[in-house]
């Protein structure tokens, strides 16, 4: 593992892949915030304090609150694959320049999708964003698969 480490596209990668995570994880304290400042609870424990009007009134969907949750799930689905289709990038040995575009371009495409949603910022730019990291990480398996079927 410390070759890996001294590796630099292996290390970049590390790098992005902990930014993309940190960023998914996140969501879910958003969700929270958006739940409480809303006033927008899914289970009974949560409200289990209230009167029974006030927990009619709490135990309810809100858009802003499935907003958030709609992006944190979109995460799930993009950046786990970017994470492991990454890491197998990396062991290719790509050169440091194209990783470090595929790497950059996924993560900045991230922030910015959930910028466009949470936001929300007009289509398509949240079409574009997500489409854009959907595009590295099939250009990533692309450049596996090629460097795989070859040997």
């Amino acid at each position: 593992m410390a070759n890996l480490m001294e590796d630099d596209v292996f290390r970049t990668f590390t790098t992005y892949a902990a930014i993309v995570i940190v960023k998914m994880m996140l969501m879910g304290p958003m969700t929270a915030y958006y739940r409480f400042t809303r006033g927008s609870f899914s289970n009974e424990e949560d409200v289990a304090r209230k009167s029974a009007e006030e927990r009619k009134k709490m135990l309810r969907t809100h858009p802003d609150v499935e907003r958030v949750r709609r992006c944190h799930q979109n995460d799930l689905e993009n950046i786990v694959p970017f994470v492991v289709v990454g890491l197998l990038y990396a062991l290719t040995g790509p050169e440091l320049s194209a990783a470090l575009l595929h790497f950059r371009i996924f993560a900045g495409s991230r922030i910015f999708h959930t910028i466009a949603y949470i936001c929300p910022l007009p289509q398509p730019s949240r079409a574009l964003s997500w489409l854009t990291g959907m595009g590295v990480t099939l250009s990533m398996a692309y450049k596996i698969l090629s460097t795989v079927l070859l040997l």
